[in-house]
């Protein structure tokens, strides 16, 4: 709670400070005249819209889970990132179209000294300002810090590039440099408003994250015990910084529930101890049948049907299957529903 109040606190003064800086951009703009200046200008307009969107959603995310929300509101963030992600998309197709407009209508510039020392303030303290964010939100797994940290970053090095443009138009005069620099800028911002919108889409569709999938079940597997017989259907959701997990697990068919509940929580302890995130297990267990013999590592079973000829390992192809390991036939009653 303590961290979700920071993270909270840390966005207020984003949004506050982007305020600031968005005014300090409009007066260079208003000082020069600079289309690349102007682009952004109106680019902060989009960092001030996207951090309120990113301070209410780590409001929600605080918010403990209730009836109507029981896996909490971490889907909330991602909805965020992609308003951000959209937001910039569109940010950067406006500027690019303002940039043409620019050199159709021949765009002068004047006191590109004032202008340069107000942009550069801008970008230093945008630079700060993400870099913190971004490696708040890695650390804390926060998909909206990073976005906006990101977002910022962003705007400083391009605020670089669009400097290294105005001090080209100080030195050989040439005021179409303006307009070439802020359309240049203006696809680099489409680009990574895609690239965030793309990652927000993505965790709103569930779509499983190979990676971490991948270390779960390398975890499962470096801490598989005898009677562990198989694990499948493994799926991965994200809500936030929580992690959801299902699948399904092959136990000896003899045990007794309280023996199989054991090894359950076992096997979630054992994951939530090497992650670096809060990790949420929903495991279904399944008894074993005949065909699990043969790759069942259990010394001395009474009632194995089938030698056992190899240990077949863990690993995310297999897991990620809706069949038992060593069969590709799907088991009767785990069919997805249509």
């Amino acid at each position: 709670m303590q961290q979700a109040r920071t993270n909270i606190r840390m966005q207020l003064v984003v949004v506050t400070v982007g305020v600031v800086l968005m005014v300090i951009k409009f007066v260079a703009w208003h000082m020069t005249g600079s289309s690349a200046i102007l682009s952004d200008a109106l680019e902060s307009i989009v960092n001030v819209i996207a951090g309120g969107f990113a301070l209410y959603s780590l409001v929600l995310v605080a918010k403990p889970r209730d009836r109507e929300h029981p896996y909490g509101h971490g889907k909330v963030e991602f909805i965020s990132a992609g308003i951000e992600g959209g937001l910039v998309a569109i940010a950067g197709l406006a500027i690019m179209v303002q940039a043409v407009i620019a050199f159709l209508q021949g765009n002068e510039v004047h006191q590109l000294g004032s202008g340069i020392a107000l942009t550069a303030l801008a970008g230093g303290i945008n630079l700060v300002l993400g870099l913190i964010l971004k490696h708040r939100g890695r650390k804390q797994l926060s998909i909206t810090m990073e976005a906006s940290g990101t977002h910022l970053l962003s705007d400083a090095w391009s605020t670089v590039a669009m400097l290294g443009g105005l001090l080209l138009i100080m030195l050989t005069g040439r005021t179409w440099i303006d307009s070439l620099f802020a359309f240049g800028f203006g696809i680099f911002l489409l680009r990574q408003g895609v690239v965030v919108l793309r990652r927000a889409v993505a965790g709103i569709m569930d779509e499983t994250d190979m990676v971490l999938a991948e270390q779960v079940v390398r975890i499962l597997e470096e801490g598989r015990r005898p009677d562990h017989i198989d694990v499948h259907n493994l799926r991965v959701i994200q809500f936030g910084a929580a992690l959801h997990i299902d699948c399904h697990a092959t136990l000896p068919w003899y045990y007794t529930l309280e023996q199989a509940h054991s090894i359950i929580h076992d096997m979630e302890h054992l994951v939530n101890q090497h992650m670096a995130r809060r990790v949420e297990l929903f495991i279904h267990m399944d008894p074993c049948v005949p065909t699990s013999c043969s790759i069942c590592t259990m010394p001395d079973c009474a009632v194995r049907q089938a030698a056992f000829t190899h240990r077949i390992g863990w690993d995310l192809d297999s897991a990620l299957l809706n069949a038992r390991h060593g069969s590709t036939t799907p088991i009767p009653g785990d069919q997805p529903k249509q």
